[in-house]
């Protein structure tokens, strides 16, 4: 019974995506972007480093398999080295700093005689 349960587990389980050399080249231009933003403050200084980045990424577009697969771990390598060790999140998204600032009170406390009325909402939102 464990070796069927295992199996049943094996096949259910989500294999890991293979992504294309493309998708990958993407993702770590756009994670390159995203922890320039979280170094540079100034727009103008970031568009700025943005553009020399792109021009990085377009000077190295149609090499040969094997420089391409060098230069990607390169990349990844390189995004480790430079990712900052506080990165820049968007205030009112989970770990930002005006998030659930004011949360809405309980309705137990809205509705002490607990009496809630239906169409009061069942979950809380976030009113920043």
């Amino acid at each position: 019974m464990n070796a069927v349960i295992t199996a049943a587990a094996n096949q259910a389980r989500q294999k890991p995506v293979k992504l294309s050399h493309n998708q990958e080249v993407a993702r770590l231009y756009r994670k390159s972007l995203k922890v320039l933003s979280s170094w540079v403050i100034d727009r103008e200084i970031f568009v700025e480093e943005a553009t020399n980045l792109r021009s990085r990424f377009d000077s190295e577009r149609g090499c040969s398999n094997a420089k391409a697969v060098r230069l990607l771990k390169e990349g990844k390598a390189e995004l480790f080295e430079f990712t900052h060790p506080d990165p820049y999140c968007v205030p009112f998204m989970p770990g930002g700093s005006l998030f659930m600032r004011n949360p809405p009170p309980p309705l137990e406390i809205c509705f002490p005689d607990g009496d809630i009325p239906a169409d009061a909402p069942k979950h809380t939102l976030n009113p920043d």
